[in-house]
């Protein structure tokens, strides 16, 4: 009987692989092998597409006359710094005694790839060739997953879809880095003082790019406006509320063009009358006192996305700093995988749920949280809940804990065991109730005007017993907007649940707030990183990310690797403190010249619909031949449309425009240089 030979994305996971099989692995130069079995691992890829210089030594000189560039067969190449791995490989997916291939390269449209290529340029025929898809590093499912082996051709449609994705970014870099720095890097250049400047295009990029620019430009262009809003000062027996003034429909000042909105005047002065018209009345009646209760339930769980956005905001880390460190997480056992979409769980994992909760009791931090759990049996019936959808989950679940490897956590950083905090707390609130607020608004009537307030106070701390109350945190409270709700103290709210319709409280004066519109919020890496996976639109509430959910821009494996790139090439600046990014003057220029040339490269839902198109391939719903059609088609015709034009000139004031935010930035000039 022929051995079986595992081939892993890495040497770690090969390692963890061959522990698994517990087959007594002898160590080679390059795979470890017994009697049975052979384990071999890529080092990330192997295998790479030709440049263009491959096919014909013509297109080594850039040149306008050779584009576009499409190639009618591709060329790949081993990458030559890998090259002994990639023979080491070669060789045993080719060797006689190995009669099953298991493909163990992370379970994803890039680890399909990765092994791909190898087989295509290892030349391997006849062999039975099997798909392990796992959901984290633990013994147990690396040999479920070897056990559920599927044959690899049911993988055929998202290897499809990964060539497919590679052939976009390379067709999409060369022909339009090369078009745009051939049409407009020497005016450039000119302009920053630069003996060159090489534009770099791409699919993702340069839409995100445009996303960080035009939010700056809002900025700019934002006018502030001034607002004033009335307020009245209310006794409540020996404490004191403020009551804010709106123009409802009784009002005399309802419908007028004086009003900022319905609670505010765009001047003082009007303002000021409404007081001078109020102010002699010493008592109101309130008109109407509502109370009830309002339940929040726990988050959904963490995908990658959710937690980069948590981690920026907590930790003030940028997002591939989150994943390098989630991935060693996963990679210790300590989670699940990492680069995934989904927020919930799969049925199959909640019947198991038990499991990954009893390795947690070992886990100090909050290991008397679960003791709640085991009481209440809350881990019963979770498949019922929110936490559980198997139609939302493609080719992963939402990120866990696996409750093992837990003694790992004294060989990782502080801030790494603070993400795994953030990820446990996150898994254990689901087992907990909602927390419980009770609310009272209260309308109250001078004259023929009204006054609103709203109060809210926690009264039932639920899931926040495991991740805090929100607001407490520091940078919460930096960030917290002006609320209308205010938290009043407990004598006042005992007040107020007595008041009821109809009873009259003393009024103690008016007072004019005033306030002023603010400007958009600048990205942080954070919210850029949610901002692509949802299409280009900052949803700042998850519940509505939640539903709206799609396909975004680049995919969960790949956007913080492309903001990092966009920061390295200058085109972008991150602030390290705070994680806030805005684009540098170079970054605008290139915006410009991609704007006035292809527009369509910085359009958001244009960028989402490409990737929407790789995952209908993956589905099997549009064939690889379809795709391509439209690819080449929007190649040709875009760069043709270039070739056309003549406006290098034109856009030398729109840099002039976006220069002189930068003349006084003279750490930011000298990025530029």
């Amino acid at each position: 009987m022929g051995k079986s030979l595992y081939i892993a994305e890495k040497p770690s996971v090969a390692q963890e692989f061959a522990k698994a099989l517990k087959q007594n692995m002898k160590r080679k130069d390059g795979w470890l092998e017994s009697d049975e079995s052979v384990v071999t691992w890529c080092v990330g890829h192997l295998v790479t597409m030709s440049y263009p210089e491959a096919y014909d030594e013509k297109y080594k000189r850039w040149s306008l006359n050779t584009l576009p560039f499409i190639p009618e067969e591709y060329k790949y190449e081993v990458i030559p710094n890998v090259k002994k791995q990639f023979q080491t490989v070669k060789t045993l997916l080719n060797r006689e005694d190995v009669e099953t291939i298991y493909v163990c390269t992370d379970s994803g449209r890039e680890g399909e790839y990765i092994y791909r290529l190898v087989e295509q340029m290892a030349g391997v025929k006849g062999k039975k060739r099997k798909r392990v898809w796992i959901d984290s590093q633990t013994e147990e499912e690396i040999l479920r997953g070897i056990r559920e082996a599927k044959d690899l051709s049911a993988y055929d449609n998202l290897s499809a879809s990964a060539y497919l994705r590679a052939k976009e970014d390379y067709l999409m870099g060369i022909n339009f880095s090369r078009l745009l720095t051939l049409k407009y890097g020497n005016s450039i250049a000119g302009f920053l003082n630069k003996k060159y400047a090489v534009l770099s295009v791409g699919r993702v990029m340069t839409c995100v790019l445009g996303m960080v620019v035009r939010r700056e430009r809002e900025i700019r262009e934002f006018v502030k406006t001034p607002f004033y809003r009335v307020l009245a000062k209310i006794q409540a027996e020996e404490e004191q509320f403020d009551a804010e003034w709106k123009a409802v429909p009784q009002s005399r000042y309802y419908m007028s063009p004086k009003l900022y909105k319905e609670n505010g005047f765009k001047d003082r002065k009007t303002a000021q009358e409404l007081i001078d018209f109020l102010k002699d009345e010493t008592v109101c009646e309130v008109l109407s006192a509502e109370k009830k209760k309002e339940k929040k339930n726990p988050p959904l769980l963490f995908n990658l996305a959710e937690l980069q956005n948590e981690c920026s905001k907590r930790f003030k880390i940028s997002p591939d700093e989150t994943l390098r460190i989630v991935q060693e997480l996963y990679e210790k056992k300590l989670v699940t995988y990492p680069r995934t979409d989904a927020r919930v769980l799969s049925a199959a994992v909640a019947k198991e749920i038990h499991k990954n909760l009893n390795g947690l009791s070992k886990y100090e931090p909050t290991a008397h949280l679960l003791s709640y759990i085991a009481k209440e049996k809350t881990h019963k019936g979770l498949e019922k809940t929110r936490y559980v959808n198997d139609k939302q989950i493609t080719d992963h679940y939402a990120i866990i804990p696996t409750g093992q490897g837990l003694a790992a956590l004294n060989s990782v950083s502080s801030v790494a065991k603070s993400v795994y905090d953030v990820i446990v707390r996150r898994f254990i609130s689901i087992f907990y109730p909602p927390a419980v607020y009770q609310k009272v608004s209260l309308v109250v009537r001078i004259k023929e005007e009204q006054f609103f307030a709203n109060f809210k106070v926690l009264i039932e701390e639920g899931y926040f017993q495991v991740t805090g109350v929100p607001g407490s945190r520091k940078e919460e409270k930096e960030e917290k907007i002006q609320d209308e709700e205010t938290s009043p103290d407990q004598k006042l709210f005992e007040f107020l649940k007595k008041v009821r319709k109809g009873t009259k409280l003393p009024v103690r004066g008016f007072e004019i707030k005033e306030g002023e519109t603010s400007p958009p919020k600048r990205y942080n890496s954070g919210s850029m990183i949610l901002a692509m996976e949802n299409a280009g639109q900052l949803i700042e509430d998850e519940e509505l990310r939640a539903q709206i959910k799609g396909s975004g821009i680049g995919t969960s494996a790949t956007r913080a690797e492309i903001l990092k790139k966009l920061i390295h090439i200058k085109y972008l600046a991150l602030n390290k403190k705070t994680q806030v990014i805005t684009p540098t003057l170079f970054g605008e220029m290139i915006y410009e010249a991609v704007d006035h040339s292809i527009r369509s490269l910085l359009n958001p839902e244009l960028t989402a619909s490409w990737e929407k198109g790789l995952t209908y391939v993956a589905d099997g719903e549009i064939t690889s031949e379809e795709y391509m059609q439209k690819l080449t088609h929007f190649i040709i015709s875009r760069t043709n449309g270039v070739l056309g034009l003549n406006n290098q000139y034109q856009l030398r004031s729109c840099y002039e425009k976006a220069a002189i935010y930068y003349r006084n930035k003279g750490k930011q000039q000298k990025q530029e240089e």
